[in-house]
């Protein structure tokens, strides 16, 4: 039988799974009548066949043939355990599923690859389980990792960080331990502390600090700026970054993301764009890039960045979201449940959650977007997170829960003009607030003074207040410098109100100029046109009930899509 052996073992090498697995059955039926075969032989059959398993992702079977090979170690005479474990101190074994070539196998080894098919079935409590079986001396740099992923998604932080400390130690390289650790709130000073310094053979540290060192650092300081909401800091360092490896698609996406979460829409867009320029494959945080684009109404570049996420890789949670602001426009609750679907995937993808919130916002659901929004605000808090929570208690006229998230959001950010803002949104839903409100927008503004957002509320508390010539002026400031369609929108609005249609008409027109798709611009325009012809705006339509039909004729073409 050592010929089926050495085939599978040869078939496993090159990626044949199903033939390897068909020739395990052969081996594993021969051993098991054979009564000459010993019980260590029986277990390293089982384990070739749970590796053809493995690659053939049918974990819960090779879950089981792993553990047959388990317990038949158990019956193995300790003498040649002992021998077995010998071999394996002088083997260079790697941790892979797939290469389990030597002749007696590692009970370590077998059960990461346990581990690995639960993580694989998303259970990550047997995983962990599993995991914590092996002894800390024997963990590979895998398995560490592994471990500290592990430990993190059961919020269990301090083991958790102790792992991910470990395999820094190890190799300073691991720039997914590097963020994992930073979000875990350790200091940039304790991650680089990590970092080995012991001088090799030829006299240099294993960890060039006049070139390797110089970058590196840069990138643990950058991950904890963005992990403890210094978002200016944090673009900074990546912006420095990228100087020195410019078009590098990893610092190009970190820094579009944070460029998203704050608000530079237009920024981020073009760093998005600039990444499907390169690299036209990637899908990490292209849910993102189809969020701006729905803000920026622009929907043929939408279905194309949906279609080809689709055609890359239909499992990842981020085409999910994709297609969840996709069909927003046109039936809700089918968005809904690709949000939660991307969630089902990946329990903690933030825009997952983020998108779930706002979807339920829009459904007037508030209560379910303070569960969607807390989801992620526990992954990791960000201004988004903030900025749906306080969204969605003021919905529910919850103004004292508002108010300390607002608060919580600015202790956060001391220096955000954006957490300054939420905070005088609370106090500008009440009456008795809106002096409050005028104060913290006017600190946003003063702190950033191109930020539209505080600008646009400052500009509706005047309105709300009867200071409609303030609000213009503010407006028509601002005007000088930014050609935003929501400026002109908000511009029309007041004009409107004030009587003064023809300045009203030429705003509405303005901001269709900018964004031919903004809705809430072509609205406003219908509505003035009808005032300006005499016609209540507010009037049903006679074609209502077609509206009515044609609806659901969209929402029966989202189903069949």
């Amino acid at each position: 039988m050592d010929v089926l052996k050495d085939q599978i073992t040869s078939l496993l090498d090159h990626g044949l799974h199903d033939s390897a697995q068909m020739l395990g059955c052969f081996l594993v039926s021969s051993s098991a009548i054979n009564a000459e075969t010993s019980p260590h032989v029986k277990a390293e059959n089982l384990v070739l066949l749970g590796d053809s398993l493995y690659g053939e992702k049918e974990y819960r079977r090779a879950i089981y043939m792993y553990k047959q090979a388990l317990q038949l170690c158990k019956i193995i005479p300790k003498q040649n355990t002992m021998a077995s474990r010998s071999s394996l101190s002088t083997s260079n074994r790697s941790s892979s599923p797939n290469s389990m070539n030597i002749s007696a196998i590692n009970e370590n080894e077998v059960k990461f690859k346990i581990t690995l098919c639960h993580c694989a079935l998303s259970e990550n409590r047997a995983a962990l389980v599993e995991m914590e079986g092996i002894p800390s001396k024997a963990r590979t740099l895998r398995m560490n990792l592994t471990m500290g992923k592990l430990y993190r998604i059961s919020k269990q932080n301090r083991p958790s960080i102790a792992c991910y400390k470990d395999c820094l130690r190890h190799c300073p390289y691991i720039l997914e331990a590097v963020t994992a650790l930073a979000e875990l709130g350790v200091s940039a000073k304790d991650i680089h502390s990590l970092f080995p310094q012991t001088p090799n053979r030829s006299g240099r540290p294993p960890f060039d600090h006049f070139d390797s060192s110089r970058w590196l650092q840069r990138y643990v300081e950058a991950q904890c700026c963005i992990a403890s909401n210094d978002y200016k800091g944090g673009l900074e360092l990546f912006t420095e970054l990228l100087q020195r490896f410019p078009n590098n698609v990893h610092i190009l996406l970190e820094i579009a993301k944070v460029e998203a979460i704050i608000g530079r829409n237009d920024e981020a867009i073009i760093n998005f764009e600039k990444v499907r320029s390169i690299d036209p494959y990637t899908v990490t945080y292209m849910d993102e890039y189809a969020m701006l684009l729905k803000t920026k109404s622009d929907h043929a570049k939408l279905n194309r960045l949906v279609h080809d996420l689709l055609n890359i890789d239909p499992a990842r949670p981020e085409v999910f979201v994709a297609l969840s602001v996709l069909w927003e426009r046109k039936d809700e609750r089918g968005a809904l449940a690709y949000a939660e679907k991307s969630i089902r995937i990946d329990d903690r993808h933030i825009p997952g959650f983020i998108m779930k919130g706002n979807l339920f916002l829009s459904l007037n659901r508030p209560d379910a977007a303070v569960t969607a929004f807390r989801g992620a605000q526990e992954l990791r808090p960000d201004l988004r997170s903030y900025q749906g929570l306080v969204r969605s208690y003021l919905s529910l006229s919850k103004i004292k829960e508002a108010l300390y998230t607002a608060r919580e959001a600015m202790k956060a950010m001391p220096q955000s003009a954006k957490a300054l803002k939420l905070v005088g949104d609370v106090h500008a839903s009440n009456p008795g607030g809106r002096e409050k409100a005028k104060k913290f927008y006017e600190s946003a503004l003063r702190l950033e003074p191109g930020y539209l957002g505080a600008a646009l509320a400052l500009a509706e508390l005047h309105v709300v207040e009867g200071r409609n010539g303030d609000a213009v002026s503010l407006l028509e400031r601002y005007l000088k410098d930014w050609a935003d369609d929501s400026l002109h929108i908000k511009l029309a609005q007041v004009f409107a109100a004030t009587n003064m249609l023809e300045e009203a008409l030429s705003h509405y027109q303005a901001a269709l100029r900018i964004n031919p798709q903004n809705e809430a611009a072509k609205k406003g325009l219908e509505r003035l046109e009808k005032q300006m012809k005499g016609v209540d705006p507010d009037a049903p339509e006679e074609d209502e009930e077609n509206e009515v039909d044609d609806a659901e004729g969209e929402q029966e073409e989202g189903e069949l899509l």
